[in-house]
């Protein structure tokens, strides 16, 4: 590949980081596996000498592990604090409702909403239900940190490598 070609794939792989560090916030976009990509497409212009196979192979394996994570958090928040399955059912709704009205803010008040009203509809004491919200929005919190720490750790290894 020659020098352009090669430098042109690497601000490809950079703007690849960056959209995989934006996904990580807005929905529908897998951050994580979109911003393991990058480093992909760095090894291939380097001629796979820049990160070592077990390298890549633990990054992909940190990957996957943050996002599921990122499914299990916010439904394991809820079940810690006592959330019922209407409660859970609730927060994924108001998750999903919530990113597309107030995005990115929305996926924690929506789900914290959803959980409530769940949890009121299923009977419980207000108390109760706001404890259960508390959990799915912690829950919540610390899978999208998990996700920005992986892809804020894949793009400054890029950049390390890159230049």
């Amino acid at each position: 590949m020659d020098s352009f070609a090669s430098a042109l794939v690497v601000v490809t792989g950079f703007i690849v980081a960056l959209v995989g560090l934006a996904g990580c916030i807005v929905p529908f976009i897998p951050g994580p596996p979109i911003s393991y990509s990058a480093l992909i497409l760095l090894s291939m212009v380097k001629h796979w000498e820049v990160f070592s196979p077990v390298f890549l192979a633990v990054m992909a394996a940190m990957g996957a592990a943050v996002i599921a994570f990122d499914f299990l958090l916010p439904a394991l928040g809820a079940k810690r604090y006592g959330a019922s399955r209407l409660g859970m059912a609730g927060s994924i709704v108001g998750s999903l409702l919530g990113i597309f009205l107030m995005p990115p803010v929305g996926i924690f008040i929506g789900g914290l909403a959803g959980a409530i009203l769940g949890e009121m509809l299923w009977r419980r004491s207000a108390r109760g239900a706001f404890r259960a919200g508390f959990g799915v929005f912690i829950g919540t919190a610390v899978g999208l940190g998990a996700k920005l720490a992986y892809s804020g750790l894949v793009l400054f290894y890029y950049v390390r490598e890159a230049l």
